[in-house]
């Protein structure tokens, strides 16, 4: 055997210990960030003209590297949304990029889109959209909401020529999230937002569309409701919201990114009611259904319009349409071309251990939320902004400033604690500076919430 065989074939024996090491350990370091210059001296020239060898490469993300950052699915990293990905899931990531799939058409990817579209099946179930309903996965909710957008966008001037070259408009609330914004800045897109107490009523969105000009009514070509607030996992009224757009006949989207994994859990599942009467909705499963990251679903009431709005045309494209060829393109649904088949870790820990076990998890996470809710209350130091939604948690400690709480988040973050971080919520004096649990991994304890929470004392 050639030296460079030898070396691959340590390198990657090394690669798979690693692999099998994260994979079985349920409670990784909890790393945390360095200065460039402080990795730039560690590290050292990694990219040179005659390579640095597989072996070295690989210690230096083992050792240096990968210990700079921040693991997902530790069970006490309960910021921002985190994730959790079954272990099955992280395997078959490895299986999907190992074989090398490309997802845009049936034609190169039949089997693997075949297997998505497994898992995209009983995502649309969840939803309650009716026949013909479906979906596609994209990298995130971001590029789920740009797809919907444009196709919200591209239907409301079908149905009328002369909205061609005229600035769409649509209407969301304070509380959704920001890419919907951005999105709408990448279409070009102006976007009047709702100033809600906390979830979107339909009659809040009735009296806004009346205070609308004749021109801005003209132009106005969907609604984005929210299945689950980022920041405190409020869900929006589906079901009055549904009523106006029906009435109006507007788009409806509704962006559950985080919150609709909430979906598979039966003790919150009437809280989404009204979302089957959507035209399209966001779902992430690389949040709270326990994929890795990167993977979104875009899903369309009637898929058709999407396809209208998506399809790309191109010379070298065509055998791609041919009857030979025919099945589901994934590229036909939404923004990308070029995609892995990020579906297939989803389809594979679902099919290994079925939806009921996904139910549990997702009611897991509620749970630990209550839980967290109850522990504050019987707290003396610290006290709930408001009853704990889905999964994420609000809370103050008492007598802080908004300093106290970034020193805190440092501290425990450098002390390999915990990761939680403050964030803002508005009150009739205008915003405070709160501390905020997201609960996901099912395989947190009530001894995590007691530690962090006692850190504040």
């Amino acid at each position: 055997m050639h030296a460079v065989d030898i070396d691959l074939v340590e390198m990657t024996l090394d690669v798979m210990k690693y692999a099998i090491n994260r994979i079985t350990h349920r409670t990784p370091e909890l790393g945390k960030p360095k200065k460039y210059e402080e990795l730039r001296a560690l590290v050292g020239d990694t990219i040179t003209s005659n390579g640095i060898g597989g072996e070295r490469a690989f210690e230096l993300f083992r050792d240096v590297l990968a210990k700079a950052t921040v693991p997902i699915d530790h069970p006490r990293h309960l910021a921002f949304v985190p994730a959790a990905p079954t272990r099955a899931a992280i395997m078959f990531d490895l299986v999907t990029s190992a074989s090398s799939v490309h997802g845009a058409y049936w034609m190169e990817g039949a089997g693997g889109i075949f297997a998505e579209n497994e898992a995209m099946q009983w995502l649309v179930s969840l939803t309650g959209l009716p026949a013909g309903a479906f979906g596609v996965f994209t990298s995130g909710g971001t590029a789920a909401n740009l797809s919907a957008m444009v196709t919200a966008r591209e239907h409301w001037r079908a149905k009328d020529e002369s909205n061609i070259g005229e600035k769409a408009l649509m209407i969301t609330s304070i509380g959704a999230h920001s890419s919907i914004k951005a999105m709408a800045k990448v279409i070009d897109a102006d976007v009047l937002l709702i100033d809600s107490e906390e979830e979107l009523k339909g009659n809040e969105l009735q009296e806004a569309i009346k205070g609308l000009s004749p021109q801005e009514r003209k132009r106005l070509f969907a609604v984005v409701a929210t299945g689950g607030t980022t920041n405190a996992g409020i869900i929006d009224d589906l079901e009055g919201i549904a009523a106006v757009c029906n009435k109006e006949a507007i788009w409806f989207h509704v962006d559950a990114a985080y919150g609709g994994g909430a979906l598979a859990a039966p003790s919150v599942r009437a809280q989404f009611n009204g979302i089957e009467q959507a035209d399209s909705i966001t779902i992430d499963p690389h949040k709270w259904l326990f994929s890795p990251y990167d993977c979104g679903a875009i899903i369309y009431r009637n898929p058709e319009l999407a396809k209208k709005a998506h399809e790309q045309e191109g010379s070298y494209l065509e055998i791609f349409k041919d009857e030979g060829a025919k099945g589901f393109n994934p590229a036909d649904y939404q923004i990308q071309l070029t995609r892995r088949v990020r579906g297939l870790p989803l389809w594979f820990s679902l099919a290994m251990h079925g939806t009921e076990k996904y139910s549990w998890a997702v009611e897991k996470g509620i749970e630990l939320a209550q839980l967290a809710g109850k522990m504050i209350q019987a707290d003396d130091h610290v006290e709930l902004v408001r009853d704990p939604s889905l999964s994420c948690v609000l809370f103050r400690r008492l007598g802080w400033e908004p300093e106290d709480y970034r020193n805190w988040t440092y501290k425990n973050h450098k002390e390999g604690i915990a990761l939680v971080t403050p964030t803002k919520w508005r009150t009739r004096d205008g915003f405070e500076t709160v501390a905020r649990f997201c609960f996901i991994n099912p395989h947190t304890t009530d001894n995590d919430i007691r530690l962090i929470l006692d850190t504040m004392k």
